[in-house]
């Protein structure tokens, strides 16, 4: 498996919880929660890709995030 990258939506399997990387600090992922929320950290080794149920569960719940007034639909 190659490397995430920002942005990349995965699979925290220590967890069992899906989220999008956002940094890298000290040797661990940062991850957020699809729909929002607080990110965690999450050991590379035990992070995979996320598959295409778990895409898109994640993108129903990024698309029910409140917009900001005249921000338009991704």
């Amino acid at each position: 498996m190659r490397e995430p990258r920002m942005y990349d939506l995965v699979v925290d399997t220590e967890r069992a919880r899906t989220g999008r990387v956002m940094g890298r600090v000290g040797g661990y992922l940062q991850l957020r929660p699809p729909g929002g929320g607080r990110e965690w950290d999450a050991d590379p080794a035990r992070v995979r890709p996320a598959d295409e149920d778990e895409r898109l569960r994640a993108g129903i719940a990024e698309r029910r995030l409140p917009r900001a007034p005249g921000r338009r639909p991704a």
